[in-house]
């Protein structure tokens, strides 16, 4: 195993709780270098990672092959089209890109350059989705209706993070959390006819979106994606309805929670939940009504890694594809469209929305 020798372009949060871990334990991968500007507290963590002071001298490096762009929402675009001109294969934190022609842009400029190109849509794998879509998979709610999304937090005051808490480009919750829902909705079921969104401001003296509610319209079922700032009780993060039965499932992120503790991604408990923490389900299995608790599927965000160590080195499909986050950016932007016009808004054409109710 040749590992990958891989960039991280910042070391906040993101690259210290969510990339350098991952990349540390996976022997495809060596932690090679990071852009901190001023800073060295990549090497306190790691000593033998090389540390630049730009971006230029970061893919001016002849031995990084792979560049992971984690910096604020607004560069994604600029930072990764740079590293597929530099030769690199990249990788880019959710969300993608800003908007949708940026993404579709970066898509051709990776063909072109012979790179690859994905968006680290970790939610994926978490183990509550996994076990979501399992459920979703086996069909034993009947027919579903209608699906409800949940991505909710309690933080009445601004987030010390200036780039986060500022109007402009890529900001707001719906590029934050809605995308992680958006994509895992379009996982399960697919692009959306039209969609509908509710986006404002509910914190005093905050500048940027901080709750939002999207409701995507498929034949004969609904999905609705909600997220705020300002919910202090915990509510199901997944509430599935069909014709036969229900599944509520609450949101946890174990792997979250240890990673942010200084964990490694390592065991064989590595993404396993507590029982307490199985979904409900309620319905009707071969004549029988039941109501149970569900075992939840382990998650397991190395998954990506492993996933993009083999699309590099031996051409597999990669875990997340480019063109799969472009879909995410296309409906965030048909949600600030809808917004702005207060209509129902086509997801698949230029022109009016096209909804069958059956």
């Amino acid at each position: 195993m040749i590992p990958i020798k891989t960039a991280i372009c910042s070391f906040g949060m993101s690259g210290r709780v969510f990339h350098a871990p991952f990349l540390h334990v996976n022997p495809g991968f060596e932690f090679y270098s990071v852009w901190e500007r001023e800073k060295n507290l990549a090497q306190a963590l790691y000593p033998n990672v090389k540390v630049v002071r730009t971006l230029e001298d970061l893919l001016a490096d002849p031995a990084v092959e792979l560049v992971i762009v984690n910096t604020p929402n607004y560069t994604h675009y600029d930072y990764a089209k740079k590293a597929l001109l530099a030769g690199k294969h990249v990788i880019v934190e959710k969300p993608f890109t800003v908007t949708e022609a940026e993404g579709l842009e970066l898509i051709a400029l990776a063909k072109q350059t012979g790179n690859k190109i994905s968006s680290y849509q970790s939610r994926r794998f978490d183990s509550d989705f996994r076990t979501v879509k399992r459920i979703v998979d086996e069909g034993v709610l009947g027919k579903l209706v209608e699906a409800e999304f949940h991505y909710d937090r309690y933080t009445p005051t601004l987030s010390p993070k200036v780039h986060k808490e500022t109007p402009g480009a890529g900001r707001g919750l719906l590029y934050d959390l809605g995308s992680h829902m958006i994509d895992q909705a379009l996982q399960l079921f697919g692009d959306p006819d039209a969609v509908f969104a509710d986006i404002f401001i509910i914190r005093d003296n905050s500048k940027v979106d901080d709750y939002m509610e999207v409701l995507l319209f498929y034949p004969g079922f609904r999905c609705r994606i909600k997220s705020s700032y300002l919910v202090r009780e915990p509510i199901p993060a997944y509430s599935l309805f069909g014709h036969k039965g229900t599944f509520l499932k609450n949101r946890t992120d174990v792997q979250e929670r240890r990673l942010l503790a200084g964990e490694l991604p390592v065991g064989d408990d590595w993404g396993e939940e507590p029982e307490s923490e199985e979904g409900l389900l309620h319905t009707e299995i071969g004549g029988k009504i039941i109501r149970e608790s569900v075992p939840t599927e382990r998650g397991n965000y190395m998954d990506y890694f492993d996933g993009i160590y083999k699309a590099i080195r031996n051409n597999a499909p990669l875990p997340v594809t480019a063109e799969e986050a472009t879909r995410i950016i296309r409906v965030i932007e048909k949600a600030y469209e809808s917004v702005r016009t207060k209509q129902i808004v086509s997801y698949r054409t230029e022109s009016g929305p096209d909804i069958s109710v059956r």
